[in-house]
């Protein structure tokens, strides 16, 4: 599934988040490696690094790599370590220098073949600026209590973390990161639990602290997907962690974290993610001198009688946005941009032609790509299809303002469309 922009906030919090990718993505990744199984050291540092214990782990996962510079599995470990346990330190220029090692030691493992998504999105991670200095809370007392959290949870120490947690919350009820570290502590509590009631049971509070943290803010991705992956890894609920992969991408769908969920289950499940398949057959220049070019594919002239004619509306309605509506509709903005309702519009005016023309008896077979374009238009997932399947910088820029009032016809478009492959 292609993914148009990301956009990615590091900090220390962010080692939780990867976790899961890591639970999902171990197995896979542990096939390159190139030590014996049965290696001591090696098994007790990926236990180590597995029950989150980095500080631990992490001399050990030194001493190997040096050992054996090609195991990837040691490689992409220690470079992980070394993110989680820099982001702890307090000393500026000591962290940087760790935080810079770590960006070098990940880029090494993506060149020995490993591309999972926990390296891609550290390594996302290591390329924005370092921001561990922000605080997470403006309460003294609930930033003092998450902290606290953050260094239990890099030792290994998740009952001692989730305590600090659930303070933190108590201290300060909107602090969004500590029902989402308190959910992800139950849950990695559950993936290492043997008993499948006692893995099912804490899978369920995993999910009620997702829950709060959602309440809290819906528009974060991070809960939802964190709560997929309850369901899924925990619970196998096929139906339940899709929907809960779907609100994280409505969510924040220009994140490449958010996506990680539904292309992981899709995985799981031998679904295939796709977008209606729909070529514009007509192409807009950018507006210059007030003036646009508007090039008209061959096919959509031609007399086949398949309603490939409707695209020259496509291309005369972005011209009257850039040159006039535009100007109309957005008063306080100086410079054109190209828009959500205008790229919506002119595929509804594209639309509306074919099934006048179908209702006239003028078109003999319908072009495929126009009747699905018929279809999400009769559905009203239009703008939908446009913001998920066709963004780009000036679109994106309404997204927020769509999904205030239609999340649901966002919601539809990913069940119904994208994810509802065989």
């Amino acid at each position: 599934m292609p993914v148009k922009t990301f956009a990615f906030v590091p900090h220390l919090k962010f080692t939780v988040c990867l976790l899961l990718m890591l639970t999902v993505q171990g197995a896979s990744l542990l096939t390159h490696g190139q030590q014996p199984a049965d290696d001591p050291d090696r098994v007790r540092a990926l236990n180590l690094y597995e029950s989150s214990n980095y500080v631990e782990a992490l001399p050990l996962l030194e001493k190997l790599a040096a050992a054996n510079p090609n195991d990837i599995v040691i490689i992409s470990r220690l470079g992980f370590a070394l993110y989680a346990t820099a982001t702890a330190m307090k000393d500026k220029v000591a962290r940087k220098a760790v935080l810079e090692r770590a960006r070098r030691i990940l880029i090494k493992s993506n060149q020995l073949g490993d591309d999972s998504n926990l390296t891609r999105v550290v390594l996302d991670a290591l390329e924005s600026p370092d921001p561990t200095d922000n605080p997470f809370s403006n309460l003294r007392e609930a930033e003092k209590a998450i902290r606290e959290g953050e260094e239990a949870f890099v030792r290994g120490d998740l009952d001692k973390a989730l305590t600090a947690y659930e303070r933190a919350l108590k201290l300060d009820p909107k602090l969004y990161e500590a029902a989402l570290y308190a959910g992800d502590m139950y849950f990695k509590k559950g993936h290492a639990a043997t008993d499948e009631r006692e893995k099912y049971e804490l899978m369920d509070k995993a999910g009620a602290w997702f829950a709060r943290a959602v309440e809290i803010n819906p528009n974060r991705e991070t809960a939802h997907r964190y709560w997929g992956d309850a369901l899924m890894m925990g619970q196998n609920k096929r139906e339940e962690s899709r929907q809960k992969f779907v609100e994280a991408i409505v969510a924040d769908p220009y994140n490449r974290r958010a996506w990680v969920g539904l292309t992981q289950w899709a995985e799981r499940y031998s679904v295939t993610l796709s977008h209606p398949r729909i070529d514009v057959q007509t192409n807009v220049s950018a507006l210059k001198d007030n003036k646009m070019t508007i090039t008209i594919d061959p096919k959509s002239i031609n007399d086949k009688a398949d309603g490939s004619s409707a695209w020259m509306f496509y291309g005369l309605t972005r011209a009257t946005w850039a040159t006039e509506k535009f100007a109309k509709e957005f008063p306080n903005e100086k410079i054109y941009r190209h828009s959500l309702p205008e790229e919506a519009e002119a595929l509804r005016n594209v639309a509306g032609l074919v099934k006048e023309q179908l209702k006239e008896g003028k078109i003999k077979q319908i072009d495929p790509m126009l009747e699905r374009l018929v279809k999400l238009h009769d559905e009203g997932l239009i703008e939908a299809y446009v913001l998920f399947a066709r963004p780009n910088q000036g679109i994106s820029m309404d997204y927020a303002a769509y999904r205030k009032a239609n999340r649901d016809r966002l919601r539809r478009y990913l069940l119904e469309y994208v994810s509802a492959g065989s």
